[in-house]
């Protein structure tokens, strides 16, 4: 086994060498800003003649007015209702004309639209935006019809699905007071209420270019993006009056704390738990790297140490996994989950779940499990680059919540420098079951088996 396991790492070792080679190769990205604090970012791929569009709104749900939850979400979805200068719908059917395809997209830190289509309608695509960023119309007739539409997306997304309703309850515990502990869609009670004006508050507030970020992949260079953008973007005013972002921050976690949802549809009871960690924008240097090679150990496929003891070695659980959580703008998440075989209570998985842990804290990480892991990450990176739109997401989302360019093409070079003792040390401090809350989804009939068991 331990030839093997030689064998996979020199194997990853050599991959990650050769695709390190190929990825120094690709032209630079490039970096600069407009007059009216719009950041621009650029990353040339110059294999088909396409190009990726994606303009980020340093703008999230974490940053909605208190009882404005899901407005953020919201107002994402009216953005497609038109302008003055190109009415509901123009967008979409010139879009489509060329070839094209878009989608958005509203996290807790950010909000973002993207489109997709030949090098030669660039132009196009910064115009449309470009007109959208200020000139965005809304009546009654319009927004009522959107709510709707709205209202049943949270129905279906989360209303009528136990396992997401168990995620927005275990946030809630854990951000005792920080704003991501509401749902990003919203909570529905608050949806129901958004009208026309909240929604042009909240556009007028935060959709400005100097809080934006414009990120170009594609068959492109610097010179033709700045040009374009110049014409189009450079023409908004900025606007003066916005304000640093500013959230609530977090208490001392001083409790350990458990939720259980019981519901009738849940057909495979579960076990989630999140933990309250830094981000890569609130840690401290090298420690979000840390905590992202300890979550990949602790979680990360099925070599990592839940799934072996788990599934492949006791056989308790049918899945076993982690994450993290690393791009947000404030304090943020590592994740564990699992699930447990016929036959075993979300108690008793939990017990080894937290053995697991116990172990990884007393008796260190091993060097395979370190150099694989650090491998793997540095792979997945390079790997990501052969894609313009994991690319500009990649990009976008770490712009949005305070990275540099330059600090996202340093990533790899970072987890190349991640030590064991650092791993271990994120373990004892982050690891800490009053930083956690653990949410148990069962059904009625599992829950009184578990009582009288």
């Amino acid at each position: 086994m331990a030839a093997l396991l030689s064998g996979a790492l020199i194997a990853l070792t050599l991959l990650a060498s050769v695709i390190s080679g190929a990825a120094a190769e690709k032209a630079k990205v490039a970096h600069f800003a407009l007059s009216n604090g719009l950041d621009v970012v650029v990353i040339p791929d110059r294999r088909a003649p396409i190009v990726t569009h994606m303009i980020w709104y340093k703008v999230g749900s974490a940053d909605e007015p208190w009882g404005k939850s899901g407005i953020a979400h919201f107002l994402e979805h009216l953005m497609f209702k038109g302008t003055e200068k190109n009415p509901s719908g123009r967008f979409s059917k010139t879009l489509a004309a060329f070839g094209g395809v878009e989608n958005a997209f509203t996290s807790n830190d950010y909000t973002g639209y993207y489109q997709r289509a030949a090098r030669e309608h660039l132009e196009a695509l910064m115009a449309f935006e470009a007109d959208r960023m200020t000139g965005l119309v809304l009546t009654d007739s319009v927004v009522g019809p959107e709510l709707n539409v709205v209202l049943e997306e949270q129905n279906t997304r989360v209303a009528n699905n136990p396992a997401a309703r168990l995620g927005e309850d275990v946030a809630a515990a854990l951000f005792l007071n920080h704003t991501y502990g509401r749902p990003v869609i919203g909570w529905r009670h608050e949806i129901e209420k958004l009208n026309r004006e909240d929604a042009l508050d909240f556009y007028r507030r935060f959709y400005a270019p100097n809080n934006a970020i414009v990120v170009v992949a594609g068959d492109v260079t610097e010179e033709v993006v700045r040009d374009i953008a110049e014409r189009t973007y450079g023409k908004i005013a900025r606007r003066a009056d916005l304000k640093p972002r500013q959230r609530p921050q977090e208490p001392e976690q001083r409790s350990v704390r458990q939720v259980t949802l019981s519901d009738p549809q849940v057909a495979q009871p579960s076990l989630q738990r999140s933990y309250l960690v830094p981000s890569y924008s609130t840690a401290k240097p090298g420690a979000a790297e840390a905590i992202e090679v300890l979550a990949h150990i602790l979680g990360g496929g099925s070599n990592s140490r839940l799934y072996r003891t788990l599934v492949a070695e006791t056989g308790i659980a049918t899945n076993a996994g982690g994450w993290y959580q690393g791009t947000a703008l404030d304090m943020t998440k590592l994740g564990i989950y699992a699930t447990p075989r016929p036959g075993v209570t979300l108690a008793q998985l939990e017990t080894q779940v937290d053995a697991v842990i116990a172990k990884l804290i007393a008796d260190g990480i091993t060097s395979q499990e370190l150099e694989r892991t650090k491998l793997r990450l540095i792979a997945d990176a390079v790997y990501a680059q052969d894609n313009q739109s994991s690319m500009a997401r990649w990009y976008g989302a770490a712009l949005a919540t305070g990275a540099t360019v330059e600090e996202v093409s340093a990533w790899p070079d970072r987890i190349r420098s991640v030590t064991a003792p650092a791993v271990e040390a994120a373990a004892r401090q982050w690891l800490d079951r009053r930083r956690s809350v653990t949410g148990y989804l069962t059904n009625d009939a599992v829950k009184r088996e578990e009582k009288r068991s």
